[in-house]
């Protein structure tokens, strides 16, 4: 079983990020799109709604929606995933992504990271981008499922 872990944040998901599952999900038997319970934050949807809305517009039936505390590679351990997939969109991302990788080898050399270069078209969106052009009035067409962008509307109006 070749499984694979896509760790993120995503608040919210984006196309760019769907783009990155899907292509991900050729490459292995099994996704795990894992989120990263992290407390500092301030995120615009609790936990339990990026689940459900990554569940709803996951693009395979290959991939699985989880959440994780603490490193990453104990995660991967534990879940039996050797491999690691970040979504590299410029060189600023790589040259934190191998930091990150090179770390994550050194306390786990069994789990491999696999950069994958962001498609064209999401080159340049990031969920902060997206909420803050949100936020101040901006289209997202485009950048965001429909069903994504219906609930950032909601979340808003909801206060």
């Amino acid at each position: 079983m070749r499984r694979a872990i896509y760790p993120g944040s995503f608040d919210p998901i984006t196309n760019g990020h769907l783009d990155i599952i899907e292509r991900s999900s050729r490459m292995f038997d099994e996704v795990i799109v894992a989120l990263l319970l992290n407390l500092d934050k301030q995120p615009m949807f609790t936990i339990e709604e990026r689940v459900e809305m990554i569940r709803a517009v996951a693009p395979a039936s290959n991939v699985r929606v989880d959440t994780f505390k603490g490193l990453l590679v104990h995660y991967a351990v534990a879940q039996e995933a050797r491999f690691v997939v970040r979504g590299i969109r410029a060189i600023s991302d790589y040259e934190y992504e191998l930091q990150m990788a090179l770390m994550n080898r050194r306390l786990e050399p069994g789990v491999e990271t696999v950069f994958l270069m962001a498609g064209e078209a999401y080159s340049y969106i990031s969920s902060r981008l997206i909420k803050e052009v949100f936020k101040l009035g901006g289209s997202i067409d485009g950048l965001v499922p429909k069903l994504i962008e219906e609930r950032m509307h909601a979340k808003i109006s909801n206060g």
